[in-house]
Parts: structure tokens; sequence; C-alpha cells
């Protein structure tokens, strides 16, 4: 069986990407198809695909159009239907906001999308950007054409899964379509009781790019209020911003190696998460796989992770007051969110679980294309 993988660039590591990783590891002899690949900007995580099979697109090719892909992505349609997939008898593509489940496949060809939010610039749900107005009338003149384009994209794919029930709901809205939920796979690491000793430190932690949808702005505020130390992991293009308005309690370290996350993580009284519309988040849950309890916005597939009351506290507003009266209400009740409480439920979510699943579901797509075809 000749798989192919299909993702929408390689510019970044994240959640989307991880995906991706382990679809690599499912079928590693399937080549990868994207846009393009910015090694620069992969960094350190570049090495986790230097020794994959990549085919770029042209785009990789046009330096101004791989700088500009943002802007110019009415070129979308151009870049993902110049792709010659024949040959494959399965093709699975990990699709976001720059749409690469829009390839042309033959009729006999299987195309399953793992579908990691429809575009949120397309329907109103926060960005990485702050929306200035230049941005705002650019995206009225260009974004209902793209609505339409990925409105077919979506009809035209054999299956779309779901990386939650939350990107589900919005699949069905947009597309019309129904989706399988598949949960993406976290890595749960292996933690025994022993190590999971009373935590000595006293700091919070935030985990994730530092882009205006993830709110580390209200969150620093919230914790300069309450003169509490909190630990920043991450990087991105707001940092400038987050350093400049951070109080003596704030710490921000950057992007860190796995292990030096891992330390951190198991150090850390809870993990503090404001992301906007989350289609399902990752780091809330890599978070109760140490142990550690969520202080986490109640939007979007947090809802889904999260269990109030159990493994983390829930607040409703994006808003200083609203973490703050969550932190407080944290603190009253910590001695009850237990560590086993938040690994079992981290559990649900391993990576061991998405292998399992994703693999039936690619065979039993198979097989019901097949008889399609043949009757």
């Amino acid at each position: 069986m000749k798989v192919a993988l299909i993702h929408d660039y390689l510019r970044e590591y994240g959640g989307a990407e991880r995906v991706v990783e382990v679809l690599h590891e499912m079928y590693p002899e399937a080549p990868l198809y994207t846009s393009f690949v910015d090694w620069q900007a992969l960094g350190s995580h570049a090495d986790r695909f230097k020794n994959w099979e990549i085919r770029t697109s042209w785009v990789d090719r046009n330096w101004l159009v791989k700088k500009y892909h943002s802007p110019l992505r009415f070129l979308t349609p151009l870049v993902w239907e110049s792709l010659d997939l024949r040959g494959f008898d399965v093709v699975i593509s990990s699709s976001g906001w720059f749409m690469c489940r829009g390839v042309i496949t033959q009729p006999e060809t299987v195309h399953i999308s793992y579908m990691h939010h429809p575009p949120r610039n397309l329907y109103g749900f926060p960005t990485g950007r702050r929306q200035t107005l230049p941005v705002k009338l650019y995206a009225s003149l260009i974004n209902p054409f793209l609505r339409m384009y990925d409105f077919t994209t979506a009809r035209r794919v054999d299956y779309l899964v779901a990386n939650s029930e939350e990107t589900k709901r919005r699949i069905e809205k947009y597309y019309r379509r129904e989706a399988a939920v598949i949960y993406p796979p976290v890595e749960i690491p292996v933690v025994s009781s022993k190590q999971l000793v009373v935590r000595k430190n006293n700091y919070f932690l935030s985990v994730g790019r530092l882009s205006y949808a993830k709110r580390i702005d209200v969150i620093i505020e919230a914790y300069n209020e309450l003169q509490l130390p909190l630990k920043i992991v991450g990087v991105g293009r707001e940092e400038d911003y987050l350093r400049s308005i951070a109080g003596s309690t704030i710490e921000f370290l950057g992007d860190v190696s796995d292990s030096e996350l891992a330390r951190l993580y198991q150090g850390a009284r809870a993990l503090i998460f404001c992301a906007l519309q989350e289609d399902f988040g990752m780091v809330p849950v890599e978070a109760m796989g140490y142990g550690v309890p969520v202080i986490a916005l109640n939007q979007g597939g947090v809802q889904e992770t999260v269990v109030d009351g159990k493994t983390g506290v829930l607040f409703a507003d994006p808003s200083k007051g609203s973490i703050a009266s969550a932190i407080k209400r944290f603190e009253t009740i910590e001695q009850k969110l237990t560590k086993s409480a938040c690994q079992k439920q981290a559990a649900k979510f391993s990576k061991t679980v998405f292998v399992k699943k994703m693999k039936t579901f690619v065979e039993e797509k198979i097989e019901e294309h097949h008889k399609q075809i043949m009757s």
C-alpha cells in the first residue's frame, strides 16, 4: 500500500506538526508533500524531519511567495493542485489554515483529511496576529473567494477526521459534512509515583507560542496584580510587547529543550492556559500527564480535556479579573486536584490511543472506498 502524507508547511513546530510526525511513524515509507520548508525557522526541531523524504511545491523555490505566504494565500489553489499524487493508494492530509486538503487525487485513491481546524481567519476566530484596519480591509477582499475554495476542498475529500468535538461542530457548520473524532497524539510521560513527589516550587507555568490568540498578555496582567511567580515558555511575535508589560515575578524562558520542559512541568504548581477558542489544545493535556493541574479558559477543546474541580479550574473570560479569581479558587482546592486524577485524564489522549484509532479508521475507509468503486 502506497501512502502519501500532506501537510500545510513546515515552518514551526506545534500541535499540527506533532500529528504529522506520528503519522510518519505509522507510515515511515510515505513521502511528505508540503508547500515549503523553512529549516531556519524550525530551529532545533529541524532535526525531527531531516531524514524524511520531503517533496515541496513550487513555493519552496519562490522566495517572495515563501516569505509572504500569508498575505498571498489567495494562491493556495495553485499550490496544492500543482502536486502530482498519481500512483498512491492512500493520501492523508494534515490540514489547517493553508488548506492542504486541496490536493487533487485519483478516483481510486482514498483521501483522508485530518482536520486541525477550519481556517480561523476565514470564519471570525482569533488568529496569531492583532487585526489592524489594513489587514481587515485586505481580508474582506480575498476571504470570500477563499471561503468558497475552502468549502469546495472540504467537500471533495473522501473522509474527514476532526481533532476534537469542537472541530467536528465547526466542520458540520461550515462544510455540512460529518467527521470522525480522533484526538491528536499527546506525549504522555511515564512518571512513576516515586517521581511525582510533592512540588517544592511555588511557580505557575505558561507554555505556548507568544501570539495574540494565546492571550499571554492578560495572564501576565493577572500575575502582576497577584504578585505570583510565573514562568513563560515559548517564543513568538508578541514577545517584545509581553516583556514590556511583565512585572518582577514574570520570567521568560524562550524555547526550551524537551528535557527542560519536563523538569519545568514537574516543578510547577499549575499550568495557566488562556488560548482563545482553541481547537483542541495539547499543552493542558501534556501538563496533566505530569500530574500538573490546569487553570484554563473555558472555551473550545479545553472543555473536553480539563475537568473543572478535578484536574483543574476553568474560568469564563479572557480577562485579568477572571484569571485572578480562578487562581484564587485554585489555591483553595489545590489539594483536591490530585496528580493521579490528572494523569488518568491525560491518558485518554495518548499517542498510543491515537495510533490505534487512526490505523483502524484508515483500514476501514480503504475497504469502504474500494467497495464503492467496485459497485
